[in-house]
């Protein structure tokens, strides 16, 4: 060699640690959909949901839903903030989400070490780049009002719910059959 030393890298990995909890991995996750969701739509997930869930409207207002599109909307599928979000909204959270991934493995290749809170940090530096809103705070509508009002809005929904059953699909077939 030549008499310089090697700089040492820091350490790879993000760190769990204290983060066992499996509240505190909660409220972190949902910090971090609330970072995205935000940043897409400008609400928060539990906004969407309060803002779009509406019994009065088409498949009550989601785009997509577990049996979709001609399956029932069953009452898991309105608590998903996801699910109300239209195409141009999926593909934005889909590429800012796959994006901020690979901006994590470049940070672990690199071996940086991260607490949670880096983390955190870390969503608001990559969304800041990429020039959108950043969110901040916790929100005004909790997670149970959220449900409360989905919850609502699907009981009046369900009651007039089209269900196509599997006897009806059959007697559609042989129809067209003829």
């Amino acid at each position: 060699m030549n008499g310089l030393s090697k700089a040492k890298k820091p350490s790879a990995r993000i760190s769990s640690k204290n983060y066992w909890n499996a509240s505190v991995q909660s409220a972190i996750f949902q910090l971090i959909q609330n970072k995205f969701h935000f940043a897409i739509t400008g609400h928060t997930a539990v906004e969407i949901i309060v803002g779009r869930a509406d019994s009065n409207k088409d498949n009550m207002g989601l785009v997509t839903w577990k049996n979709s599109p001609d399956g029932r909307i069953l009452k898991s599928d309105v608590v998903v903030a996801k699910n109300y979000l239209d195409e141009k909204e999926i593909r934005r959270l889909e590429r800012n989400v796959a994006g901020f991934f690979d901006y994590v493995e470049d940070l672990i290749e690199d071996e940086v070490l991260m607490h949670m809170d880096d983390f955190a940090k870390c969503i608001d530096e990559f969304l800041q780049f990429r020039k959108y809103k950043l969110f901040a705070g916790k929100g005004k509508i909790s997670s149970a009002q959220a449900k409360e009002k989905a919850y609502l809005e699907y009981t009046v929904f369900n009651k007039t719910q089209k269900i196509n059953s599997d006897f009806e699909k059959q007697i559609a077939l042989m129809g067209s059959a003829e």
